[in-house]
């Protein structure tokens, strides 16, 4: 799929023609400069998507779309790969999501680990989480995704536990891992859980109740990653060793 991806909240106003205006109307005509018989795709984000001509644009935000298709579903992937992911520095969280999402992570949660400098409190936690769920909604569009990561609310340490429990495999990224990631037996479907801890690592007390709940350890290599970086490598490799990047 490489025609541009742009988001319709609800496909069911869909019809034999349809007029694209708003943020996404201005992005599709002054930004991206699309010109009648150019495809685009439209999308909810959550799957579901359709594909259809310019017909023409119009000042600088209506686009009118024409011949569009049925609205079509892409299958949820199997198995669905969630990262859970320490609170980093700056921007680098929106990197992290950024990263992640144009490579195919299908959920991330943000932790609020105990060795995070950055904490999420109040109204700045809700501006950092609007941001991160922006983020993997335009990186969603930049690879041409049409089911975007959910980026869940800021967790807990105990709140992690208990989703690393539920899942079919959990690991956490650490160095105490006797293991590579890259030998993992792995399941063929149902939820895979990662976590990447803080730039300060994982702490005992957190490995210990991510033990408990049936998390181990592995390492991805012989190098140290980033927190922003280490959850994009290990997605990748989860990807190709499933067999979703086949």
């Amino acid at each position: 799929m490489t025609a541009p991806v742009f988001v319709v909240d609800d496909l069911r106003r869909i019809g034999p023609e349809f007029v694209l205006d708003g943020p996404e109307g201005r992005h599709a005509v002054s930004v991206k400069r699309l010109r009648p018989g150019e495809d685009v795709v439209l999308t909810d984000g959550r799957g579901r998507w359709t594909e259809g001509v310019v017909k023409a644009a119009e000042g600088k935000d209506r686009l009118v779309v024409m011949d569009l298709e049925t609205v079509q579903e892409e299958p949820a992937p199997s198995p669905r790969i969630t990262v859970v992911q320490a609170l980093p520095k700056g921007d680098r969280g929106e990197l992290a999501v950024e990263t992640m999402t144009e490579v195919g992570v299908d959920a991330i949660v943000p932790w609020t680990a105990s060795r995070c400098i950055t904490q999420w409190k109040g109204e700045r936690g809700l501006k950092a989480l609007g941001k991160w769920r922006a983020t993997a909604r335009e990186a969603g569009k930049q690879s041409r995704r049409v089911r975007f990561p959910e980026v869940a609310d800021a967790a807990t340490t105990k709140q992690v536990a208990r989703l690393l429990a539920e899942a079919d495999f959990a690991a956490v990224l650490h160095e105490s891992g006797e293991e590579p990631l890259a030998t993992a037996e792995l399941p063929a479907e149902g939820e895979i859980v990662l976590v990447v801890g803080p730039e300060g690592g994982v702490s005992p007390e957190e490995l210990e109740l991510f033990a408990q709940a049936g998390a181990k350890p592995y390492v991805l290599g012989p190098t140290v990653l980033r927190t922003s970086t280490a959850g994009v490598a290990a997605t990748a490799l989860l990807l190709g060793r499933t067999g979703r990047w086949s």
